[in-house]
């Protein structure tokens, strides 16, 4: 019987990262405090969507990325051109182009992302284990057709440092949009996304963000590490999302 071919390895650190729905949310956390700080943050106030329905777009985001990272080749690819074919209208519409430093930096925050809440749940990566997180999302902003992408984790490093201090800031669109986290997520679940935000994001991000060196997760991880062991987690993950998004969770799950 012939394999089917798939984009991403079937034993890849990469679906056993994003085959975790925990891992999936705590990228996406980090993810959403990073990007309310890019300068090009005004292209999702564009559309309207995103502030409008932020934890709806989460889900939409997470599909389409596991759908490249779950699948085979060609559906992976179906995928990306999708995404390609989605930004081209938004920009046709704006009558403008969305700066290729803009996609780099959405692509730049998986890579980080993904290595540091696996890391913070799980273990520490080897550095083969981080260059391979690097290699796929190389492999997926290649074929965005995304220019002047590194050509290593090393060389990313630097870049990524480089996005950090020079394509984020705190605008008034990046305060609007946690203000939208808070109306959508409501009080208590918006402080577990602030406390998570803490230990995952970058120094530059936590300046930028004001946010105190004091996180409660620091105290709530080991016992929702401990939960996850006796299989009481999916019970707490339900708790930390609106009734409308627990199906979606759930399915997070794959390995």
């Amino acid at each position: 019987m012939q394999t089917v071919k798939t984009f991403v390895d079937r034993d890849s650190i990469v679906r056993k990262i994003w085959g975790k729905a925990d891992t999936v949310l705590f990228i996406f956390a980090g993810s959403a405090a990073e990007f309310a700080l890019n300068k090009a943050v005004d292209w999702l106030y564009f559309t309207g969507k995103i502030p409008a329905d932020p934890i709806g777009r989460l889900f939409s985001t997470v599909t389409y990325a596991r759908s490249i990272i779950f699948s085979d080749f060609e559906t992976s690819l179906g995928a990306i051109d999708k995404i390609n074919k989605i930004h081209k209208a938004v920009e046709t519409g704006r009558n403008s182009v969305i700066p290729d430093w803009a996609y780099r930096d959405v692509l730049y925050m998986l890579i980080y992302y993904s290595i540091a809440s696996y890391e913070l749940l799980e273990r520490k990566l080897t550095c083969e284990e981080k260059e391979e997180v690097f290699n796929v999302f190389y492999k997926v902003g290649k074929l965005m057709q995304i220019k002047s992408l590194p050509l290593s984790y090393r060389a990313w490093k630097t870049d990524y440092a480089y996005h950090l201090q020079n394509d984020l800031e705190l605008s008034a669109l990046s305060i609007d949009l946690f203000k939208q986290y808070k109306k959508n997520l409501g009080g208590f679940r918006y402080f577990i996304l602030i406390e998570t935000q803490k230990l995952l994001v970058s120094e530059t991000v936590y300046g930028l963000l004001g946010f105190s060196r004091f996180s409660m997760m620091r105290f709530i991880l080991p016992l929702y590490k401990f939960c996850r062991m006796i299989k009481l987690d999916g019970f707490l993950k339900a708790a930390l999302l609106p009734n409308e998004y627990k199906p979606q969770v759930k399915a997070l799950d794959i390995t």
